[in-house]
């Protein structure tokens, strides 16, 4: 398990992190969002050992990271860091080789992952000559090309399209499953949503919420109920202490300011019409985003 313990990080007079603290959990894909500027990447940074914290620690299983424990991780950053005149192959093996892997294995490890990524065929061009979502996905195998324990990545999926981006996810994926830590920042909130088992959502510096997808979910659910019924549910406007969100024929979203109103809404429901569904209302992780960041 990777912990983030009470990190804190100025830059000048201004407060960039502020007591940041969550878990990735092993085998499973944490979602690390927040907007431009909330203190994502100084986290990932901080965790690689690239920025130093102010305060606080990072830990793996249990312990403090040392230096050497780093080389265990695979990181991808934000911004493309590949040396653009190198074939692709040849660079992904010179990485792996950086890292200590027999030249058979990173040349393996290289070929694997090409392959893997969708580009087995470009594996003799230049890094310059590739496509910008092309080479995206080669800057991930570059993270990736090594085996690392833990990864961290930088919004992996920007420019990406909706094949690569599956791709891609396919292959976090299994090294989630293989039973790695995984924390990856996106603002793509639909793939997050689709990703991640956990998510961590910071603002200004600050962690607004964390856990797992289903959790947050439940947590935010709120007083919100939607109902299915085979007739008309236009009833529901009736029932005090209801306020309609949305109504369409014999279904309906709808807010109440007790439970006792949503049972009294079920109880009608069953004397009036067959009914198809009634439960409480699942936020998708764009509306928890939006409710904790303001």
């Amino acid at each position: 398990m990777l912990e983030v313990r009470q990190v804190s990080r100025s830059f000048g007079d201004r407060l960039v992190l502020d007591s940041v603290t969550f878990e990735v959990l092993p085998g499973r894909m944490t979602g690390f969002v927040g907007s431009n500027g909330a203190g994502k990447t100084t986290t990932m940074r901080i965790i690689l050992g690239v920025l130093a914290a102010d305060s606080g620690s990072i830990a793996l299983d249990g312990v403090t990271l040392r230096p050497e424990d780093r080389r265990r991780f695979g990181y991808m950053p934000e911004e493309r860091g590949l040396y653009p005149k190198m074939k692709v192959a040849e660079q992904l093996v010179y990485l792996a080789r950086l890292h200590g892997l027999a030249p058979a294995a990173a040349q393996r490890n290289a070929t694997d992952l090409l392959e893997q990524l969708g580009l087995g065929e470009r594996a003799g061009d230049a890094v310059e000559s590739l496509s910008l979502g092309n080479q995206q996905r080669a800057q991930i195998a570059a993270a990736l090309v090594h085996d690392p324990e833990v990864l961290v990545l930088d919004e992996p999926f920007s420019g990406l399209d909706p094949i690569a981006v599956e791709t891609v996810l396919a292959v976090l994926k299994s090294r989630a499953a293989a039973g790695a830590p995984v924390l990856f920042s996106s603002h793509q909130l639909d793939i997050v949503e689709r990703l991640c088992d956990d998510l961590v959502v910071i603002a200004d510096g600050a962690i607004r919420a964390r856990g797992s997808r289903e959790g947050l979910r439940a947590e935010h659910a709120g007083q919100r109920f939607e109902l299915t019924v085979t007739g008309d549910a236009g009833w529901v406007r009736d029932i005090e202490g209801v306020s309609v969100v949305e109504l369409s024929g014999g279904y309906a979203m709808f807010d109440v300011d007790s439970e006792s109103a949503s049972q009294a809404v079920l109880q009608r429901a069953v004397a009036r019409d067959s009914v198809t569904a009634f439960a409480r209302h699942q936020p998708s992780l764009a509306q928890i985003f939006r409710e904790v960041i303001q």
